[in-house]
């Protein structure tokens, strides 16, 4: 079946004779393949996650969310973020760099480490559908590990032999009868390959040798299957994954642990509903855009702890005891002067021209950083708001300040340049 690719807030139709070609904008899926996403959708509004809206009886339209969408029929959508006018470049280069761009961001979300993020790996594969660019990364992390060595674990074995090995189970035996004397009910360790991580990873093999599409994708993993074919693959995936453990003798084991999970759906934000999950992944932009903006802020501010998601102060009282609590998406303080800064970053696209309009900034954003101003910070520093520079319609800082008595109580709103994220440093600290 073919495979399609679009970008945030695009439309899907179902496809007819005669339909025009698919564009990042508009994609033509089969009848099945649009049905099967009609069914998603009404799954995930059922948990809050607004991932598709209808708009009209034969076309879907995309919302915040991007990764891949794989349908029983075969069909895969690939969800990019939109952050390139198609008028100022052709679409194939849009897609290129679209792509890169959540390539890069699934990378800092995901916690890599820098041999995963660098500009050189994600270069390598930036031509590559994101399904088949995670399953490049899977096998790319199984062979350094095949290489490297897999880790062996004792486990328990109760058999029966003629022989005696390790203990003998002296009630079993006694209860046998007088023709079975011989055979002795045993118990033992055995040293294997059989433990949760290799079981994990092996499951996520067989995943992906189902799903790739790319030759040298398919070629690898069916090597890698042959030379690991001793382990047993996961039966109880949830489980596994618990008792994954995180100690010194697994450090090697870091890497491949998120694209398992990935594979197999355990660190999916979307989770499909029913028997048939395929290989969708969705991810939330405002969450990546986060975590893309903190990574580069800890990467840059050295004198400063950049801290994301935290959770000291409420807006409430009930009984006495906190309630309703005020969680910015960014907290930044000094390590000499201990000067704070809190910041939210927004995932949206604004008009710094656009004054009649209050620049396209809503209501709720606005009052939600006066709270933080006012329980945070006493209105005695800034609070900030980040939105992606897209166009040249926001390529400067807007200032406002607060309508209280101190006179540092300050907004500020910036541009993230996607491509070039150290610009942020220029408006953030000047």
């Amino acid at each position: 079946m073919a495979d399609f690719t679009v970008r945030e807030y695009a439309f899907i139709s179902i496809a007819y004779e005669g339909c025009p070609d698919s564009s990042l904008n508009h994609a033509y899926i089969p009848e099945k393949a649009f049905e099967h996403l009609c069914e998603l959708s009404a799954s995930f509004s059922k948990h809050g996650a607004k991932v598709f809206e209808l708009a009209g009886r034969r076309k879907l339209k995309l919302d915040q969310y991007v990764g891949v969408i794989e349908t029983p029929c075969g069909t895969r959508i690939e969800i990019l973020p939109k952050h390139v006018e198609i008028d100022t470049d052709d679409e194939e280069s849009v897609r290129r760099k679209e792509r890169n761009l959540l390539q890069s961001m699934l990378s800092v979300s995901l916690h890599l480490s820098s041999r995963e993020v660098g500009v050189a790996s994600l270069n390598c594969f930036k031509n590559q559908p994101l399904n088949e660019w995670i399953i490049t990364q899977f096998l790319a992390s199984f062979e350094r590990l095949v290489q490297r060595g897999l880790r062996f674990d004792y486990n328990r074995v109760q058999e029966e032999q003629k022989f005696l090995r390790g203990q003998l189970q002296h009630v079993k035996y006694m209860r046998q009868p007088a023709a079975k004397k011989h055979i002795f009910p045993i118990e033992h360790d055995v040293y294997e390959v059989n433990r949760p991580e290799n079981r994990l990873i092996r499951a996520a093999l067989e995943v992906v040798c189902k799903k790739t599409k790319d030759a040298s994708n398919w070629k690898l993993a069916q090597e890698l299957r042959l030379m690991t074919n001793e382990i047993p693959k996961s039966l109880n995936v949830k489980q596994d994954f618990k008792n994954w453990l995180s100690v010194r003798l697994l450090a090697h084991y870091k890497d491949i642990k998120p694209w398992t999970e990935l594979i197999l759906g355990e660190k999916m934000p979307v989770s499909t509903q029913g028997d048939w999950r395929g290989m969708s992944l969705l991810f939330p932009m405002e969450k990546l855009f986060e975590n893309y903006v903190a990574y580069h802020l800890r990467l840059n501010l050295i004198r400063w702890n950049v801290k994301t998601q935290i959770s000291s102060q409420h807006i409430c009282l009930y009984e006495e005891k906190p309630i309703f609590r005020l969680r910015p998406d960014i907290h930044i303080q000094h390590r000499e002067t201990n000067q704070i800064i809190v910041l939210d970053t927004k995932w949206k696209l604004i008009n710094q021209n656009d004054r009649a309009g209050r620049f396209g900034l809503k209501d709720s954003d606005i009052q939600q950083m006066f709270a933080y101003s006012h329980y945070y910070l006493k209105h005695s520093s800034q609070v900030i708001l980040i939105y992606p520079q897209v166009t040249t319609q926001f390529d400067n800082k807007l200032e406002f300040k607060f309508n209280v008595e101190s006179g540092e109580a300050l907004l500020r709103v910036i541009p993230f340049h996607l491509d070039e994220p150290k610009k942020v440093l220029d408006y953030l600290l000047d």
